[in-house]
């Protein structure tokens, strides 16, 4: 006869201890990178680029062909690098010759990522605030908000730089909407961990927290003020350096973050949220 008392099974390690979609969101992210970087010829990767990025230029003149001149006196303008003006002013008229909406890359070019360093800072702020929330929302809500980011950080770039032809990639949007969302209720004391205890003795979730609430919560507004301060000085800093040629906008991070602190009370599903 076995001896041994029956003891708790051990959870999973911690570091891989995430919700699911959460790990499928990272595995899809590191893939598609991984199948731009060592198996698609670049040629291949350039037309990938062009159907999933979002351009606002493109956007801009598909939208109103009026544009046109006004796309193509901003790119006969960059001087930022000797040697691209003249192939900006030409990718400016291919764009021109044949506009396309293109509607989708309001949300595929969260799919695209400029280096591997830029999948990785995504994939950790993912890990991080993604799990939180995927686990109090569930992966459907999750999902929802983590898409509603990325198109919110999609129009407000497109609103603020109309005639850009730099192709907008990353995650960083639809990561800040679930940083946001997380913002709301995880700077709260842990509800107390009571094990192997029935369903009935398991304490609810910690209620949201409305914006006086989160104000008064001296973590939660440092971690808000670092948020925005980080987000200006990209602004401020990087735009004069030529970082509207690059694949992070600030803007995009401010849009995704807006959606996402407001739009949790809206589909909250432990129906605690208060705005």
């Amino acid at each position: 006869m076995d001896a041994m008392p029956d003891l708790p099974r051990q959870s999973r390690v911690p570091v891989f201890n995430m919700p699911g979609v959460v790990s499928a969101s990272i595995g899809i992210l590191v893939a598609v990178h991984a199948l731009r970087e060592f198996i698609l010829p670049d040629a291949w990767d350039i037309t990938l680029l062009l159907e999933l990025a979002l351009l606002p230029g493109r956007l801009t003149v598909a939208m109103d062909p009026s544009q046109a001149d006004a796309l193509l006196a901003a790119a006969s303008g960059r001087v930022s690098d000797p040697g691209m003006p003249d192939a900006y002013l030409s990718f400016a008229r291919y764009i021109v010759a044949d506009p396309q909406a293109m509607p989708w890359t309001f949300a595929t070019y969260a799919l695209l990522h400029g280096s591997w360093m830029h999948v990785i800072f995504n994939s950790v702020w993912l890990a991080a605030f993604g799990s939180p929330v995927a686990r109090r929302c569930g992966a459907l809500r999750y999902g929802i908000l983590a898409l509603a980011g990325a198109v919110a950080g999609a129009v407000l770039h497109l609103v603020l730089d109309p005639l850009s032809l730099a192709p907008l990639v990353g995650a960083s949007a639809g990561v800040s909407a679930l940083m946001a969302a997380a913002a709301r209720f995880v700077f709260q004391p842990a509800p107390v961990n009571r094990g192997s205890a029935p369903p009935w003795q398991i304490p609810a979730p910690p209620p949201l927290q409305t914006i006086p609430e989160l104000l008064r919560n001296r973590t939660a507004s440092v971690f808000l003020a670092v948020w925005l301060v980080t987000n200006f000085l990209f602004g401020v800093i990087a735009l004069p350096l030529g970082a509207d040629g690059t694949s992070i906008a600030w803007d995009a991070h401010l849009g995704g973050f807006a959606v996402g602190f407001f739009l949790l009370p809206l589909i909250d599903r432990r129906g605690t949220g208060r705005s």
